[in-house]
């Protein structure tokens, strides 16, 4: 699964990076229809993360994730073919349903191989996506240089056919153990009593909604850092690109080493309050770099970054880990599904969330990380109750992948 999660990224990178210039120039579409293109598909891929979550505790999972991934295939093959505007946002919807849904596959793949070296496995797993993000990035950069349709064309059906690789991969990988597919298929002879499931598990639904502001970190990178070089602060707008790459480089060489620290759920839990201050340093030296002179300003934007990065791989690591503990065993494919819901959410919510910071001046962006820091201290007495009364964290899989 590590090797499909490289290929799969490097697929990902190659579109990414190009896919608003793919549909201003291949497709011919105004700004006004690419917002509304990836609106649709950000709303409509919310529902892939419960979709794919409910689906894996009921068949096979990696049949479930070998379909996906030529859902994806097939949304991006035909892209190529689409030439109406209605099919462009048929082909995008499905692409992001697939997407949103092959995410939490993989992480609960990793949950149910890896078993208590789960942080670890998905720290590894972080790293390897992100060096294929950047692979794919570069292949595309240089594919852009020609500018023709058919370079990007040749972007997009790479895309495609990375898709297409991670299903054929899949199908050498083992099928991990699930306690949800024993405890269903025992229900054919035994009465079992089955789990109310998290839609009415109110102190899992508040973890989700406390994890959907934990995520906005994404949305300072993507949104936030971006539009406050350019408008607010005294940087060169050559900085942008350039912390974007030192958030990777960061991710590439810190996730691993890091994830020794959040290894157990009580040591994950802890992580929340180092996690709280780097949050709130982000938003503090985002505001103070409104106030300096050039090289300040730089200076304080570059701290910034590094501390978001922290926030990013820190809360990585515990949630890789709580997400499991707070659900039971039984049914772990639908309680990850739901908390997939709260980065899909972030999506729509992140970009809003930062450009109201950057418009409420300096500080704003002190309330910004202000208001993060606390609900991670929310956060940490939320579960503290739960996982006090009952440690759900999963067992040890002897299961190895091929």
């Amino acid at each position: 699964m590590l090797a499909i999660a490289l290929v799969d990224r490097i697929g990902s990178g190659l579109w990414a990076s190009v896919s608003v210039l793919y549909f201003t120039y291949v497709s011919g579409l105004s700004v006004a229809q690419i917002g509304t293109l990836a609106a649709t598909a950000g709303a409509i891929g919310i529902a892939g993360a419960p979709i794919g979550g409910h689906l894996a505790d009921r068949f096979p999972l990696t049949r479930v994730l070998i379909t996906v991934q030529l859902l994806r295939a097939l949304a991006s093959f035909a892209l190529l073919a689409a030439d109406h505007y209605a099919l462009l946002l048929v082909c995008s919807a499905v692409g992001g349903l697939g997407d949103r849904a092959s995410s939490v596959l993989t992480r609960l793949y990793a949950t149910r191989i890896a078993g208590p070296d789960r942080v670890r496995y998905q720290a590894v797993h972080r790293t390897l996506a992100n060096a294929g993000w950047a692979v794919g990035g570069l292949a595309a950069a240089a594919a852009l240089t020609f500018g023709t349709t058919t370079a990007y064309q040749g972007l997009l059906a790479g895309d495609a056919l990375s898709f297409v690789a991670s299903a054929l991969l899949t199908l050498r990988c083992g099928e991990p153990p699930s306690s949800a597919r024993t405890v269903t298929d025992s229900t054919a002879t035994t009465p079992t009593t089955k789990p109310t499931g998290p839609w009415r598990d109110r102190t899992y639904l508040a973890y989700v909604a406390t994890e959907t502001v934990l995520f906005l970190d994404d949305a300072v990178f993507k949104v936030g850092l971006p539009l406050w070089i350019a408008h607010a602060s005294h940087a060169p707008h050559g900085l942008a690109p350039l912390l974007l790459v030192l958030n990777n480089v960061m991710v590439v060489a810190l996730q691993v080493p890091l994830a020794r620290f959040g290894a157990t759920t009580a040591a994950a839990r802890a992580l929340l309050i180092p996690l709280s201050a780097a949050f709130a340093l982000g938003g503090a030296t985002m505001a103070l770099s409104a106030t300096g002179s050039t090289v300040t300003s730089t200076l304080l934007l570059t701290a910034a970054a590094v501390a978001f990065t922290l926030a990013e791989m820190l809360h990585a690591t515990v949630s890789w880990e709580l997400s499991v503990a707070l659900a039971p065993g039984t049914a772990q494919g639908t309680y990850l599904g739901v908390h997939g819901l709260a980065q899909s959410a972030q999506r729509s919510l992140g970009p809003l969330a930062v450009t109201a910071a950057i418009t409420t001046s300096p500080l704003g962006w002190a309330a910004f990380g202000t208001f993060i820091a606390l609900t991670c201290i929310v956060q940490h007495r939320l579960v503290r109750e739960r996982l006090t009364r009952s440690p759900l964290s999963v067992g040890p899989v002897t299961v190895s992948e091929h």
